[in-house]
């Protein structure tokens, strides 16, 4: 069985209080002894802060040393992450991909059936966090919908890009030329006239698409047509 370690020091000050690299190193290497693990690696990150786990070299290769089956190490989830977010979320990710993952100092083992057990609540705790993030995200954009304003994506049909005055943000308004052109397909459609046949007058009156294109296609009717409607 593998092991992967990791080790963490931010200041000199903890390095006197006992968490020291060498202090961390050891308390791995006798928990992989007595667990009968072989440890491979030991990756360290000194003088850095446990936040911004990308910002740290060392933790990304001792993330990328671990596979299916492996142990990563550590002596405390403050080395591994200050962030409470970023812990979950790493937590999950390395249990997706098999891996067990040790924190000596809070007795975090999912190598055992209990701590197997704990690797799922972070998981739901991981994906409540993403939800809320989904959530909160839909909310914004229905907000910035109902003002008016551009939330990305292509510009409709029959709108143009404005500035709201009092904002500042990006908004959608009313194009009176394109706005012509729903208008007619949805007449025309009245007539019972194909899809088809509406796109071949579209293009025989010289209008032009979205994009500048001479072509009209039945299916862009249809929408234009859904959208007057």
């Amino acid at each position: 069985m593998k092991a992967v370690g990791y080790i963490r020091v931010s200041t000199e000050d903890q390095a006197r209080e006992g968490v020291s690299l060498e202090a961390q190193e050891a308390s791995i290497r006798n928990w992989c002894q007595s667990k009968g693990y072989h440890l491979e690696r030991v990756f360290s990150d000194a003088g850095m802060s446990g936040f911004k786990m990308k910002n740290r070299p060392g933790l990304q290769q001792a993330l990328k040393a671990v596979s299916k089956g492996d142990a990563f190490v550590v002596f405390s989830l403050s080395r591994f992450s200050r962030s409470v977010i970023e812990c979950l979320m790493e937590l999950d990710s390395l249990n997706k991909r098999g891996v067990d993952f040790v924190s000596l100092s809070e007795n975090i083992d999912t190598t055992t059936a209990m701590g197997k057990a704990f690797s799922g609540v972070l998981a739901i705790f991981n994906q409540l966090y993403r939800d809320q993030i989904s959530e909160q995200t839909r909310v914004a954009l229905e907000h910035k919908k109902s003002k008016g304003e551009k939330i990305g994506g292509d510009v409709p049909f029959g709108y143009e890009v404005g500035i709201n005055p009092l904002s500042g943000e990006k908004m959608l308004v009313p194009n009176q030329e394109e706005q012509k052109i729903p208008k007619g397909i949805q007449n025309e459609r009245s007539r019972g006239l194909s899809l088809r046949k509406i796109a071949r007058d579209l293009e025989k009156n010289g209008n032009t698409t979205k994009r500048g294109g001479g072509s009209w296609h039945p299916q862009v009717v249809s929408q234009l047509l859904r959208r007057a409607t």
